[in-house]
Order: C-alpha cells, then sequence, then structure tokens
C-alpha cells in the first residue's frame, strides 16, 4: 500500500521546514553539547506558536485532531536541524496514553496543557539495559511510586510521565506528576535529548491500564514514539546526505568533482536508498496507526529499525566524503552522528524491535 501526502500536508511540512531554517543556528545547537539541562526554548517556542504539540490531541481537549502521519511531517523537518528538545514523540505517546485509559479527568487534566505546550511528557519505562522490563523494580502500591528509572529522556524537564511498573498483580502503567521528585541528569553523547534517572519517592500516581492490558498499551506507545523518531532520523539522514551531495559537486580533486568518481557517488546514491525505504517505512507505518490497522505495530518496528539503520549510515557516510573536514566542528556534521547514535538507543535499541517482530511473528504461525 502506498501514502501519497495530499495538498494540506505537503503544505504542513513546508511551513515547518520554513519555520525551522529560519530559526536554524548551528552554534547555539554546539553550545548546548557540554550541558546537561538546556532546553532548545527557540525551537520549542517556534513548535507551540505552530501548534505542533496540539497535533495528536482530539479537537474536544484543545488540540488540532491530526494524525500520525501529520506529526511524521513535522518530525522529518525538525529531524533535518537536529532541534534540540525531544518532546513531541512522548508528548504524543503521553495523549496516546490518556485517552486509553478512559479517565475523564486526567484527559480533562493533561490533554489541554500538553496541546498548549504549557507541559511537557515523558515515557519512563526503563531499567538497566531493558526498555520495557517482565518485572520492574520500581514499584506501584496504594496509589504511589517507590523506587526509579534510568535515562528517561525529557526526564529533567517533563511534567509528567507515563511510567511502567510493578503492581499488586503485575505489570501496570500509570501516570506520575515530577514536580519535587529526585532528577539526576546524566551526561551523555547528545545533550539536547535532555536525559535523567529519577527517583521515585511514595510519589502519588493514577493507575491507566494493569496486567497484559498495560503491557500492550506500553508497546503501542513505544511503537508510535517511535514511528515519530522514525521520521526524525528520516529528515537527519536526508539533511547528511544533502551536504555530503553539496560538497561532491563543490570539491574537486585531479582536476574533477569528487562526486565523479565511483566510490563517492555510489556512497551517495546508497544513502538516497536507505532514506528512501526509511520514509515508505515510516509513512506506512503512520498510515496503519491513524487508520486503527492490526498492522501498524510490526510495521512500526520495520520503520524504528530501517530508519536506525540509515541515519547511522548517512551521517557516518557523509563525515567520510568530507574527508578530514567531516570530523571538524566546522559543518556541524558531528550533531547528526551524535544524534543518530541517541535515537538508536531511545525507545529500546534495534535488537528490541528484531526481537517484537519475531515473537509476533512466531506467534502468527503457531
Amino acid at each position: 500500500m502506498s501514502t501519497i501526502y495530499d495538498e494540506d500536508q505537503r503544505a504542513i511540512g513546508e511551513q515547518a521546514e520554513r519555520v525551522l531554517q529560519a530559526r536554524a543556528d548551528k552554534k547555539r545547537l554546539m553550545d548546548m553539547i557540554d550541558r546537561t539541562d538546556t532546553i532548545d526554548t527557540l525551537f520549542w517556542d517556534a513548535a507551540v506558536q505552530q501548534g505542533w504539540p496540539a497535533i495528536g490531541v482530539p479537537q474536544e481537549h484543545g488540540g488540532i485532531g491530526l494524525g500520525l502521519v501529520e506529526l511524521g511531517i513535522v518530525a522529518e523537518a525538525c529531524g533535518a536541524q537536529t532541534s534540540g528538545a525531544p518532546f513531541l514523540p512522548y508528548g504524543h505517546a503521553a495523549a496516546r496514553a490518556l485517552l486509553a485509559s478512559g479517565e475523564a479527568g486526567l484527559c480533562a487534566r493533561w490533554l489541554p496543557v500538553l496541546a498548549s505546550g504549557k507541559a511537557v511528557a515523558a515515557l519512563a519505562f526503563g531499567e538497566g539495559s531493558e526498555i520495557l522490563p517482565t518485572s520492574p523494580s520500581l514499584r506501584f502500591e496504594a496509589g504511589r511510586l517507590n523506587g526509579g528509572k534510568v535515562g528517561v529522556s525529557g526526564g529533567t524537564r517533563a511534567d509528567f510521565a507515563v511510567v511502567w511498573a510493578s503492581g499488586a498483580d503485575g505489570p501496570v502503567l500509570v501516570l506520575a506528576e515530577l514536580a519535587g521528585v529526585e532528577r539526576k541528569a546524566i551526561p551523555s553523547f547528545d545533550n539536547a535529548r535532555l536525559f535523567a534517572d529519577i527517583v521515585f519517592s511514595g510519589t502519588p500516581a493514577t493507575l491507566l491500564a494493569q496486567g497484559q492490558a498495560a503491557r500492550e498499551l506500553a508497546l503501542d506507545l513505544l511503537a508510535r514514539a517511535g514511528v515519530v523518531l522514525a521520521h526524525e532520523q528520516v529528515g537527519g539522514a536526508r539533511a547528511a546526505m544533502l551536504a555530503a551531495r553539496d560538497y561532491a559537486l563543490e570539491r574537486k580533486a585531479f582536476g574533477q568533482p569528487i562526486g565523479a568518481f565511483q566510490s563517492v557517488k555510489h556512497r551517495i546514491a546508497e544513502m538516497y536508498c536507505l532514506i528512501e525505504i526509511a520514509r515508505a517505512n515510516a509513512v506506512h507505518a503512520a498510515a496503519l496507526a491513524d487508520r486503527g490497522d492490526p498492522g501498524f505495530f510490526l510495521a512500526a518496528a520495520a520503520a524504528r529499525l530501517s530508519a536506525t539503520e540509515c541515519y547511522d549510515a548517512c551521517s557516518r557516510d557523509a563525515t567520510q566524503v568530507h574527508g578530514a573536514i567531516g570530523v571538524t566542528w566546522d559543518l556541524g556534521l558531528h550533531l547528526h552522528v551524535r544524534r543518530a547514535r541517541s535515537f538508536a538507543q531511545e525507545v529500546g535499541n534495534m535488537y528490541f524491535w528484531e526481537d517484537q517482530i519475531a515473537d509476533r511473528l512466531v506467534g502468527a504461525a503457531a
């Protein structure tokens, strides 16, 4: 099945590109590299002004009521600029969790502020090396959380989190407000992702789902955030590829542009192919999500895998095409290398998504 953007969707993408290009500032992003708790306010203010946090929130809750396809279009533009705030994918996932819970009070409280950008959300699932542990050490008892979560993207600034924990009868998903919790910013390869360890000490929380329903919802949230990240990865990969192409047409060796040499032009062609495959997978997954198609999860896993491979390869190969200057700070290609490596770990690494595909296929064949 093919998905082609309509005129309105193309307009969303064009506007997002214009807004972000007008605010692009490589130096500002470089200055954030050594700081563990610095948000790119210029980007986030623009996102709020454009209504991007409201894209996936229903209109009755103050949102725009669009879908994952439209959010993906915006995310691709954000990825091209290595934008410095991780809140779009996790805000979308949190909105989905709230709507799925059926808790009218929670929806009324949090969805309008999510849509307005006045509050930002995180997913606090991981423990150790596991993104979704079978038996979380974090405990939810008597309406309170005790324990910790590691490497929460956006954790230094999030106002609330959807949390994976252990309840009395198995795993649960709960919503916890993060005001007053202990947070420790984690220095990382890409500090713009605002990673933090979070410690809950008797923190009040509200149950969203439990048991098998909780696990299915948690996987759906990871898949949705993963599809948004896949679009960002595609945008970043394309920006790196275009930088390599432009340099290959300009830089000369032995009296001709280096793009004339097979070792260079074939590498750029391979980047283009990887990008188109990853984009097709990401758009397909987003379209399935918006239609409520049961094939969404497998499509999201495929998008996640292909986009991770694509961004890794393109950021690396674009650096190589530039030669020695590619590893300097002059061009900013290292921003894409850092972002590619960071994205490869968020919402589960490639092994996690490969296992998810294998489990689903084995289950379907049984």
